[in-house]
């Protein structure tokens, strides 16, 4: 079974999610989390750049040799709630716990990653799971996250390139949309990104399911993904 997938994310009424350079962007954060919290789940989602500039340490410096791992699924424990998912599919992240704010770190690796890290992450005592043996297939993931944790309801939380590949293969159930009023223009990631053309990757349509004005002129929309 694969679980229900709210992408839930912050972005300029353009679709940018690079806040850096807006004027006052700190206000959106708060109203951001709060909505956040309305969308009860079994984990969030979020991609390594994402991991990296907000929850992660520097990368280890692993030895060469050592010991040969299976590329075995490492399940840690089962009782987190909720838990983090990292995507990372190279082995790029740093922990210094096996929880963020307590909730238990689960890594989406590849097989290409190195044994020294898997072994790292076992010490570390961070999950794992593996979406494929050089590229991340998210069926697969979500299938796993599913079986492996009981995981039945996932907030994605960016950003724009993992959200898009979750788009492309079209896994994404419902979007938590908070528009900040900035028309921002630059060419900085947005809220779906993918190198796909419309011959590839066709549109999919939303039915809107909530709009609220919330303080500092954001509005809050809430759409289900029509299949």
């Amino acid at each position: 079974m694969k679980p229900y997938i709210i992408c839930h994310m912050l972005c300029s009424i353009d679709g940018r999610i690079q806040a850096e350079n807006w004027p006052q962007a700190a206000k959106g954060f708060p109203q951001y989390e709060k909505t956040g919290e309305v969308e009860k789940a079994d984990a969030w989602f979020c991609g390594r750049i994402t991991m990296q500039q907000h929850f992660t340490i520097a990368a280890p410096v692993l030895a060469p040799g050592g010991k040969t791992v299976q590329r075995i699924d490492y399940v840690a424990t089962t009782a987190a709630d909720p838990f983090a998912i990292a995507v990372d599919a190279h082995g790029k992240l740093g922990w210094d716990s096996p929880e963020i704010d307590g909730d238990h770190v689960i890594a989406v690796l590849t097989e290409q990653v190195p044994d020294a890290y898997l072994a790292y992450l076992q010490k570390q005592g961070v999950s794992y799971i593996f979406g494929g043996k050089q590229d991340i297939n998210f069926s697969t993931v979500l299938e796993k996250l599913n079986k492996l944790f009981n995981i039945q309801k996932i907030k994605l939380e960016g950003g724009g390139k993992i959200n898009g590949a979750l788009h492309a293969e079209g896994l994404i159930d419902a979007y938590s949309v908070l528009y900040y009023p900035i028309a921002d223009g630059t060419d900085s990631p947005t809220l779906l990104d993918t190198d796909l053309d419309a011959a590839r990757l066709p549109a999919v349509a939303l039915k809107l399911t909530h709009l609220e004005q919330l303080e500092d002129s954001i509005i809050w929309a809430k759409y289900d993904v029509v299949k």
